[in-house]
């Protein structure tokens, strides 16, 4: 019995480590933003009543790819990875995962989950998601080495899943899923730039081109900070005059966006690490929080 018990013990760091590898490796909590915005596409785009095995599969189905379009992210990345603070320690580069392992996975998942949303789905939402891993991995990625212009280009892909959903719940797409990749397209990149600065110097050894990485004062970063934020202010409330909400969802969205705006203000004035990661985290905070209000308020 002491035998088994400590087998276990010894055991259960190592499940656990797999499991930790895996959920990295799929960039787990990217992927959960993802599928956030895959769900409130489907339901800003269903009639009543909603389908909810029609939700579930579309949410399976574009999880899959997800994790499938990051795993094969981190394969080619991992030399760069190694190179970097932030992420030698991810599991290929430090050895826990060999990198072919991680290339079957990703090239397995997106497949079968492409394959599921024509499957279960329709083909529109497949052909989505198929364009979102191709942009993602054959255009974002290797452009990271060879023009800034890559924040931008990787947005695309960021932009997409609300349009999944809505094509799932309709089998087109309309003026709404185009409001919504614009909403999620403007997010990103105050988001982006934040992170970009906060770590100019881990991405310049990486070889990464990015806006930040001349930009030891930060005040290009900063600035195009909140041009996009304040463009995202005014985007942000086309759901209200495309009939998807009510008037109550605008002036909740002037309110987050005016507070968005505040903060990417804020680090253009300052220009610090600690007001670029306020920025970060005052974007992670209001993306959920308009979705949120989207739901709540929907037409």
């Amino acid at each position: 019995m002491k035998t088994a018990a400590l087998e276990n013990v010894n055991l259960a760091p190592s499940r656990n480590g797999v499991v930790a590898d895996l959920a990295e490796l799929v960039k787990a909590r990217l992927t959960l933003l993802v599928l956030l915005t895959t769900a409130v596409g489907f339901y800003l785009g269903s009639e009543s009543p909603i389908e909810y095995m029609a939700l579930f599969h579309v949410v399976f189905g574009t999880a899959a790819a997800a994790a499938g379009a990051a795993a094969l992210n981190q394969w080619w990345e991992r030399s760069a990875d190694a190179l970097m603070r932030r992420t030698k320690m991810r599991p290929i580069p430090a050895g826990r995962m060999r990198p072919v392992q991680a290339l079957a996975l990703g090239v397995v998942l997106s497949v079968f989950g492409v394959g599921y949303l024509a499957l279960v789905c329709n083909l529109l939402s497949a052909a989505l998601t198929a364009i979102t891993i191709a942009i993602y991995i054959f255009a974002y990625t290797p452009l990271k080495r060879t023009s800034t212009a890559n924040t931008a280009v990787g947005a695309i892909p960021g932009a997409i899943p609300p349009m999944i959903g809505w094509a799932a719940a309709r089998g087109s797409i309309g003026a709404g899923a185009w409001g919504l990749f614009a909403i999620v397209f403007l997010w990103q990149l105050p988001h982006f730039f934040a992170i970009a600065w906060m770590y100019r110097e881990d991405y310049s050894r990486a070889g990464f081109r990015m806006i930040s990485s001349d930009d030891r004062s930060g005040e290009r970063s900063a600035s195009q900070s909140v041009f996009f934020c304040i463009l995202l202010l005014v985007i942000a409330g086309l759901p209200t005059f495309l009939g998807m909400a009510n008037f109550v969802y605008l002036a909740i969205e002037l309110l987050l966006g005016g507070l968005f705006v505040a903060v990417a203000m804020r680090f253009l004035r300052m220009r610090t690490p600690s007001a670029a990661r306020s920025l970060f985290i005052a974007s992670i905070i209001y993306l959920p929080l308009l979705l949120g209000t989207l739901v709540l308020t929907k037409s």
